[in-house]
């Protein structure tokens, strides 16, 4: 597994924005952006990262604008990081020639993704073979498959471990297993072990809003079903919650150029301006 601490290279970050999963809602992922940009803006000057806590695709209407757009930030700035969630990892095990995760795929979201990059509808509706299948690949293209397999799996900053589902407790993180980080559920949600740092994590919905406990944070709101996106920022100790519904920035008791970088890098989203299940369940 790969972590994001390296000897060299930029400055480590001294704020995070973490968000939850988009899953197609590239519309709310926009108007998150900006309500991120603002509260950068009313706050002193600091090196930002932003993390994605993967499922940036499925279930939502554009995950193929959100994929492009994605790719094109992470090419120029490690400043924006997308990490890897079960709903990509079923994504690329399918297109990559999975016929049976290809039509558990189908189910769980990926006929809206499919449809959002322009597959015919009457490949998408119809009979899942491996010739529908192959046009599929085709239509989504290599560079964004091998993108999307590439995506790390967990992201560290100071006392807090960024990833997906969770971990499982009582494991070291250097041996945990991709299967955990992509789909823990109970086992992780239930417990009150420490885990050495605080796990801020997305997978499992909450409508009712962020949670918060001593040991994880969920930011998973449920964004395809409830319209509120959730993101986290973190800096020196202190975390605050940002969401869709443009309410001023919630305390939890968590530089120039860096935002206004973030600022032009928005803009590879797209123009206009943003409007004001198998057995393990596959969220």
């Amino acid at each position: 597994m790969r972590d994001s601490v390296a000897s060299d290279g930029p400055p480590a970050p001294d704020r995070i924005y973490a968000i939850g999963d988009v899953h197609g809602r590239f519309d709310l992922f926009r108007r998150l952006m900006n309500i991120i940009e603002r509260d950068q803006a009313a706050r002193d000057p600091a090196v930002t990262q932003m993390i994605l806590l993967g499922d940036i695709v499925d279930r939502g209407p554009d995950s193929a604008n959100m994929v492009r757009g994605c790719m094109k930030l992470t090419a120029v700035t490690d400043r924006f990081v997308v990490l890897k969630g079960n709903h990509e990892q079923m994504m690329v095990e399918a297109l990559q020639g999975s016929l049976f995760v290809y039509r558990q795929w189908l189910k769980f979201g990926g006929k809206d993704t499919l449809l959002s990059w322009g597959v015919d509808s009457d490949v998408v509706e119809g009979p899942a073979t491996k010739e529908s299948l192959r046009i599929a690949a085709g239509v989504v293209g290599r560079e964004t498959i091998q993108w999307l397999a590439d995506l790390p799996l967990y992201r560290r900053h100071e006392g807090y471990l960024f990833v997906h589902a969770g971990i499982r407790p009582g494991v070291a993180l250097a041996k945990q297993r991709a299967d955990d980080m992509l789909w823990i559920s109970e086992e992780f949600l239930d417990s009150d072990a420490s885990h050495g740092m605080i796990v801020v994590h997305g997978h499992s919905i909450s409508e009712a809003g962020a949670v918060v406990r001593a040991n994880r944070i969920g930011i998973d709101t449920g964004a395809y079903r409830t319209e509120q996106l959730t993101a986290i920022g973190i800096e020196g100790g202190r975390t605050w919650l940002l969401q869709t519904s443009d309410t001023p920035a919630l305390e939890l008791t968590i530089d120039d150029a860096e935002l206004a970088r973030f600022g032009r890098q928005r803009l590879a989203f797209g123009d206009g301006a943003p409007s004001p299940d198998d057995d393990r369940d596959a969220r």
